[in-house]
């Protein structure tokens, strides 16, 4: 059962928008939080698009943030590789390539891996799988198994990280979700105990069961890639509802908990 709290951490795809359409009454969502003083951030694990597409994308579908509220895996991994200093040698989409342009990259001595689409192909993932064998971590940007566009579901990258983990006897490093060191940066940008933080996700592991285990509340919506069987892997203190919206309209559509037991709280 929702416990009361005052910071909403909204995932994007599949919680916000599906493809490039709004959910419908999302942006509702967003400003009814507002209204009531809820502190926002919206996390993705998107590795396609940089942080200036991705405002632009949410100001198009009239849900406008501040570059302060968006928390994104390539952003983490970035922060991670300063700290480590390391020089790495980046399977990233073409799109935030420019995002890791200043590290140097000269024998690279880690590997970063994220959606790169077509340039997961068995040269580049070989060379991967060879740095990482010889001792390069490997960084992964999010640990999804597949995400949905308006041309339905398709793989993501960590199908590949796994693939790697295990031909290289390693372990990756995730920066995204569901890593709880993702969740934990951003409870703290907020005043707030992460008990009193919650994620809002299509995702029943790296959103919901990310979150939970990290010590927040977690929330699926049964939007965007929500499969029935979803359900089945949540954490017990999990709650599913249809539709962001319903956070601020319980009565209209009322959630269930992992157990099977109704809620229906004011959650603020």
């Amino acid at each position: 059962m929702l416990k009361p709290y005052k910071a909403l951490f909204l995932d994007l795809s599949g919680v916000l928008y599906d493809g490039e359409q709004l959910i419908p009454r999302a942006d509702e969502a967003v400003k009814l939080a507002r209204k009531n003083k809820l502190v926002l951030r919206f996390v993705t694990n998107t590795a396609t698009k940089n942080n200036q597409s991705i405002i632009a994308k949410l100001q198009h579908i009239n849900i406008p943030i501040k570059e302060s509220e968006l928390f994104t895996a390539p952003i983490a991994a970035k922060r991670y590789i300063q700290q480590q200093q390391l020089r790495p040698y980046c399977l990233v989409h073409q799109a935030i390539k420019s995002d890791f342009a200043d590290f140097d990259r000269d024998e690279p001595n880690c590997v970063l891996l994220g959606d790169a689409r077509e340039d997961l192909h068995y040269q580049s993932l070989n060379k991967a799988f060879q740095l990482c064998k010889k001792g390069a971590p490997l960084i992964g940007i999010g640990l999804n198994k597949y995400f949905k566009d308006e041309h339905g579901l398709h793989l993501d990258a960590g199908a590949f990280i796994r693939a790697i983990e295990w031909a290289a006897d390693t372990k990756a490093i995730i920066v995204g979700k569901p890593s709880s060191e993702f969740f934990e940066q951003i409870v703290a940008s907020t005043p707030f105990d992460p008990d009193q933080c919650l994620m809002v996700g299509d995702d029943s592991v790296s959103d919901v069961a990310g979150a939970i285990t990290a010590g927040l509340q977690g929330c699926l919506v049964r939007t965007g890639k929500y499969q029935q069987s979803d359900e089945q892997q949540l954490p017990i203190d999990a709650v599913v509802i249809n539709s962001v919206i319903d956070l601020f309209y319980m009565s209209g559509a009322r959630g269930r908990s992992r157990t099977g037991t109704e809620y229906s709280s004011e959650g603020f």
